[in-house]
């Protein structure tokens, strides 16, 4: 019985067991921004084998990050803002247009 446990709970906790992660590529536009904004911050596949966290607001960055606009590709736009990225500035940064 100990070893049937055992046997699940290793299971359980293997690659193969974990969720796949929601990729911006298989859902429309207003379904992306929809998904970030009832999450406030996620990780999520853009295409291929590229993925990056996404925020809603910069509430959900590192007090020393800011919130950069992030477009990537969905299914319906290539260019769409699904919501920000956290970033942490450089001395070259200046807050322009993209912020």
């Amino acid at each position: 019985m100990m070893t049937r446990i055992a046997a699940a709970l290793v299971l359980a906790a293997s690659p193969a067991a974990a969720q796949t992660r929601p990729s911006s590529t298989a859902m429309t536009c207003q379904q992306t921004i929809r998904l970030v904004q009832a999450r406030g911050a996620l990780v999520l596949g853009t295409g291929g084998m590229t993925y990056d966290r996404f925020v809603r607001d910069r509430s959900f960055c590192e007090p020393t990050e800011i919130a950069k606009r992030a477009f990537r590709p969905t299914r319906d736009n290539p260019n769409c803002l699904i919501g920000y990225t956290c970033y942490e500035p450089g001395a070259g940064d200046w807050f322009g247009a993209d912020y």
